[in-house]
């Protein structure tokens, strides 16, 4: 009975995975996730083989937008009604420089833009203004290497950006190829209309990085 309680009260301590609902109603849902690549992270965690033009010598990305998410309280919709719109060449043009590649771009309104309840047009121009609100924190624009904290980035991306509290921030690393945890990703949580940062559920905040420190690749 013991091992039983046990077992349960684990379970309950651990972060449940959040569910991916397809096809589900396109516009019902409860917040964004803006998803910003930190490029150096990315590419030195292993993303040149999914990105590779995020990863190109001499590419110099920092921050870069991966997508803008629709996000249920619990769980997230993918992968919804399109209703016969695909984005054309000028629906993309919204996110040239602001995105690393047309094939994410296209891939992203796929999985999460048709579920945004937007046409293309709209989708992408949401993307690059919401890109466009957050303010890279002088902690991120140097050219050095760096340790940090997941703590000290939200921080500082608090501080550079009004409105902007560490609880509407998820802070991602994964392992570099020497072994070390590294920056790969920050997560921001917006309103549905994108006109405000809001809290983070729980589902979001459990993909935040668990380790105490990590290192800050610089853009090359």
């Amino acid at each position: 009975m013991r091992l039983a309680v046990a077992a349960v009260l684990v379970a309950a301590a651990l972060p449940l995975e959040a569910r991916e609902i397809r096809g589900a109603r396109a516009g019902d849902f409860d917040l964004y996730v803006l998803a910003l690549s930190w490029s150096p992270g990315f590419c030195a965690t292993g993303g040149g083989s999914r990105e590779p033009d995020q990863c190109a010598d001499g590419a110099g990305h920092g921050l870069i937008v991966h997508g803008l998410w629709p996000q249920y309280e619990r769980g997230y919709p993918t992968f919804c009604s399109p209703q016969n719109r695909s984005p054309q060449r000028r629906d993309l043009a919204a996110v040239a420089g602001v995105m690393p590649s047309e094939g994410l771009a296209r891939y992203e309104w796929r999985k999460h833009g048709t579920c945004s309840g937007l046409p293309p047009s709209a989708y992408f121009a949401a993307i690059a203004a919401s890109s466009e609100r957050v303010a890279l924190p002088d902690a991120l624009a140097s050219r050095q290497e760096q340790s940090s904290t997941p703590r000290d980035i939200e921080r500082a991306l608090a501080a550079a950006n009004p409105g902007l509290r560490p609880d509407m921030i998820a802070v991602e690393c994964a392992r570099d190829d020497g072994g070390q945890a590294a920056l790969v990703e920050i997560r921001i949580c917006l309103t549905p209309d994108l006109r405000s940062f809001r809290a983070c559920p729980p589902d979001v905040e459990a993909g935040q990085c668990r380790s105490p420190d990590i290192v800050v690749h610089p853009p090359r």
